[in-house]
């Protein structure tokens, strides 16, 4: 069942009597695309930020607690204003102890964790949210005895967020960024290898934002961005499990049908050009050397997707897959190996093959056995026996989504924010399914050529290229 509050806000009802559990699923079309050069890691950073409380949970005394908020901020805008006009920086680290001083203050007045511990005492699994280009989700199982409680929980924390410890949590993400990507190989390489492939689209630009400017971002203009964009009408909520559907719409009414409509999300308007040439683009550190090749493709709405999508199982999908029998388990060449549609499904992506070489090999050699599969694949083409291995491999996948209270919801969400109809994607099985050899050649044709690939590696610091 769907039902549509008069603010736009969606609720996806699927009733399933049997274990009495529910799961919740929230979804924002609105991720890291809707940023700006300046302000990326906004959406990430509000993820965060969503779990701190409201102004009814979370806190011992709100009056007291906010009355520090703007000696914070103010100082924040000096160091800004100082960093623009490049001068006296020597008082940056005072001021920003000052800082860490007045969160500690406002932080005795705070109990830490109550959103979560909440729920969690009241029997909830799995609580939590992940931030991506298209959009930022929030997702937990609940008993079905305490369904209200989400409702009330839910509502609270969208009309009345607090972005309280707002300059700590913007450290723990400027820190979740060192650990994910700046010390990590293969985050680095990923980074570095999606922002050569687009150079003005914002699939280019990371979701955890750049580091200048997370520690740039200010509560001001985070919580102006969640008032406008977190709106109701950008709201998927899915629900799935042992509920009756029309006390669901009662209490999606009664909680939700006051929320403000907002704006939506700002346009993604940048068209990435086509390329005219291979680009290549090295990453030097002391670390396992890897390689990852990329085509710029086709978004996920378009006819040319699920060949695609069948192409990349072909190549990597299980030990019996061409890649992985031709660089793993009979040429050696490679310890792993994958390939992946993304970063996103809404705007045109790219086709990534990704491996590590099995020394003494390197990513040349990789590079090399990849290119020779794809073209005897593409003089070759598939069989139908190769293809219906893959068509069987597709349905034993479909059939295991639908055994999971919580895959069933995500997908709910996620098909119905990126396409705006949940059952886009519970179609696309019958679209992968119908695709036959003819397909798999005609994407080959269109895309894996030279001209339109983009290539990162990884080297060892000890085996670079000198200068």
């Amino acid at each position: 069942m769907e039902h549509r509050l008069a603010n736009g806000m969606r609720f996806l009802v699927l009733p399933r009597p049997g274990a009495p559990t529910v799961s919740f699923v929230v979804q924002y079309g609105v991720g890291g695309v809707n940023e700006v050069r300046g302000h990326t890691g906004t959406a990430h950073l509000l993820e965060h930020l969503l779990f701190k409380g409201s102004e009814t949970l979370g806190t011992l005394d709100l009056a007291a607690e906010r009355s520090l908020f703007p000696r914070m901020d103010i100082l924040q805008d000096s160091i800004l204003t100082l960093e623009a006009g490049r001068r006296d920086t020597t008082s940056f680290a005072a001021m920003r102890g000052r800082i860490r001083a007045l969160e500690e203050e406002a932080g005795s007045y705070v109990r830490p964790n109550e959103f979560s511990r909440v729920l969690s005492t009241h029997g909830a699994r799995g609580l939590n949210a992940t931030t991506d280009w298209e959009s930022t989700k929030y997702f937990v199982e609940m008993p079905a005895n305490r369904v209200e409680l989400w409702f009330l929980l839910e509502s609270d924390r969208m009309s009345n967020p607090v972005f309280r410890q707002f300059y700590t949590e913007r450290d723990v993400v400027a820190e979740e960024r060192r650990l994910r990507v700046e010390t990590q190989p293969g985050g680095l390489l990923f980074e570095a290898h999606v922002g050569a492939a687009f150079t003005v689209h914002p699939y280019g630009q990371p979701v955890v934002g750049y580091m200048s400017d997370i520690t740039r971002l200010r509560r001001q203009g985070v919580a102006e961005y969640y008032r406008r964009y977190y709106g109701a009408a950008n709201a998927i909520v899915a629900i799935v499990g042992d509920v009756d559907p029309e006390q669901i719409v009662t209490w999606a009414e009664e909680y939700f049908g006051h929320l403000p409509t907002g704006d939506p999300p700002p346009a993604v308007l940048t068209k990435e050009p086509p390329q005219r040439g291979e680009r290549r683009v090295e990453v030097v550190l002391d670390a396992q050397p890897q390689v990852r090749i990329a085509w710029h493709v086709v978004e996920g709405s378009h006819e040319d997707a699920p060949a695609l999508r069948v192409l990349s199982a072909l190549l990597t999908g299980g030990r019996s897959s061409r890649l992985h029998r031709r660089l793993v388990t009979e040429g050696r060449i490679a310890n792993t190996v994958y390939s992946s549609l993304g970063p996103g499904s809404r705007f045109p992506a790219i086709f990534t093959i990704e491996a590590t070489p099995r020394a003494p090999n390197t990513t040349l050699d990789i590079e090399a056995a990849v290119y020779a599969e794809l073209g005897s694949l593409m003089r070759d083409l598939p069989s139908e026996a190769e293809l219906q291995r893959i068509r069987n491999q597709l349905e034993a996948n479909r059939v295991r989504r639908l055994t999971s209270n919580m895959g069933l919801a995500l997908q709910l969400a996620e098909s119905t924010s990126t396409f705006g109809d949940w059952r886009t994607t519970f179609e696309a099985t019958g679209r992968l399914l119908a695709v036959g050899p003819g397909d798999i050649g005609r994407v080959l044709e269109t895309f894996f050529d030279r001209e339109n690939r983009t290539v990162a590696t990884l080297t060892p610091s000890d085996s670079a290229t000198p200068r």
